[in-house]
């Protein structure tokens, strides 16, 4: 059975049952399906979305809700009923939690508060409280801890009364009287441990935590480096206050990511899913950097009114003037956007400023004789079918200067741009401001002002006395 048909029977079973009112039929059917399923039938059926959840057991309407994006969750919550909401949300785990509620209302905020338990509330303010982007916003209290004296039959029998909610039991935390992180070891190990042994006697010293302070973006790069399922969150005293699962770094790094796609293509971030966000608030997230770009365009005009007088007396050259100018915007592109996907990774940082440099210079210099060479064949091959007769276009008696100057005009703004577009990430990141922020566009812009300027200096100093004749035109 194809993949689209079952889609289809799981779509006709579903309608009946909704159009039915069955109500004992409708939640087995949902309780039965794969919760990535539900979540795809959450989808197709935006107007259902409430029943959907509602019709479902707690434990897997949390775990649908979960991953639903900031839309459709907040639609769910405002159709379900009261006790359904209160019930849905104690049931989510907090950092879940808190990820849906810091993106409500302080007003819808205020009212969820008052359906949900006293002590999740708690534990909810708490987590609201740490900064945004911070860890604190996406760190569980749920996890399993022991003390350094227990023993491993003493862990098994912890595990089995708190294991069931706990967010995870691969990693098991070791703590000491005073609540301070101290160890963690995998589960397995504690599998392979005799009986009678020391929790002590399974400690290696190696344990890697995070600050509750710390950002989640930084955190990502935490858990990608030493390949963990989860680490410990503790505060400035090292008292152990929760964990951070890696399906929350996932999230991190998908949202990241899409940040930093927006930033690059000259807009700011948006909050939420294209299609959600206002039409008004899309003009105002892309309108900055469109006046932005648009006055920085300006001053390649300023700058080709510098050379008037020798645009009007070679006005051959202008016909190269898109040219070089796309090719210094490409080249400048190019690398912003390698340097700027490298520092996300964490594959570079600011102290190799100087072998990127090196790097760039390098790469610009061959991609501009490469782009140079092709350019003066350009020249050599139109003047070449002119004089066989093929066509009547011609650069005059001039045209080998003329694409020597293209040529080298290129090898200097390819040169140019890479190391704008490589460098302007790293200047960015010192100075605390987001790499993503120097766009493609942006570099772009910057390497069209200097190309213009590049280019008519290096046309002048070749045959500054041919454009001072004005012979320089087009035949």
């Amino acid at each position: 059975m194809t993949e689209e048909l079952e889609q289809n029977l799981m779509d006709a079973q579903f309608e009946l049952l909704l159009h039915e009112r069955k109500g004992e039929g409708l939640i087995d059917f949902l309780n039965d399906q794969n919760i990535s399923d539900v979540v795809e039938l959450i989808y197709r059926y935006p107007e259902s979305e409430a029943d959907i959840i509602g019709n479902m057991a707690i434990h897997r309407a949390s775990s649908v809700f979960k991953l639903l994006d900031i839309s459709a969750q907040k639609s769910i919550v405002k159709e379900l009923p009261s006790h359904k909401t209160a019930a849905l949300l104690n049931e989510l785990s907090p950092d879940d939690r808190t990820d849906f509620l810091e993106e409500v209302s302080k007003k819808v905020l205020r009212d969820l508060l008052k359906l949900m338990h006293p002590e999740e509330v708690k534990i909810t303010l708490r987590m609201l409280g740490y900064p945004e982007d911070s860890v604190g916003r996406l760190m569980t209290p749920d996890y399993i801890y022991v003390y350094e004296t227990d023993t491993v039959a003493e862990a098994f029998r912890i595990i089995r009364k708190n294991g069931k909610n706990s967010e995870t039991i691969d990693v098991i935390y070791v703590i000491n009287k005073k609540g301070e992180l101290v160890d963690d070891f995998r589960i397995r190990d504690l599998i392979l441990a005799l009986p009678e042994m020391k929790i002590s006697d399974l400690m290696d010293g190696r344990v890697i935590s995070l600050n509750v302070k710390d950002d989640q973006e930084a955190a990502s790069k935490i858990f990608r480096m030493n390949n963990r399922v989860a680490l410990p969150v503790v505060d400035d005293n090292d008292i152990l206050l929760g964990i951070v699962t890696v399906d929350d770094m996932l999230w991190v790094a998908n949202e990241e990511y899409s940040e930093d796609m927006q930033k690059i293509g000259g807009t700011e971030a948006l909050d939420e899913p294209y299609l959600d966000t206002s039409f008004f608030k899309l003009i105002r997230k892309r309108a900055p950097w469109l006046i932005i770009l648009f006055l920085s365009e300006m001053l390649t005009t300023s700058a080709m009114t510098h050379f008037a007088d020798e645009i009007q007396k070679a006005a051959v050259l202008t016909l190269f003037i898109p040219l070089v100018m796309s090719s210094g915007g490409n080249s400048g592109s190019q690398a912003s956007t390698l340097i700027i996907q490298a520092m996300a990774v964490g594959e570079v940082t600011i102290k190799d400023w100087w072998r990127i440099m090196r790097r760039e210079i390098l790469s610009g210099l061959v991609l501009g004789l490469i782009l140079g060479i092709i350019g003066f064949c350009r020249v050599s091959l139109w003047e070449f079918f002119h004089q066989i007769g093929i066509m009547s276009f011609s650069y005059g008696p001039h045209w080998m200067l003329i694409g020597t100057t293209i040529g080298c005009a290129l090898v200097g703004i390819i040169l140019w741009g890479s190391l704008a577009g490589s460098m302007l990430p790293i200047i960015l990141k010192k100075a605390g401001a987001d790499p993503a922020a120097s766009s493609a566009p942006f570099v772009a812009t910057l390497v069209d002002v200097t190309g213009i300027i590049i280019y008519f200096g290096t046309a002048y100093v070749l045959m500054g006395h041919l454009i001072q004749s004005g012979v320089l035109n087009v035949q």
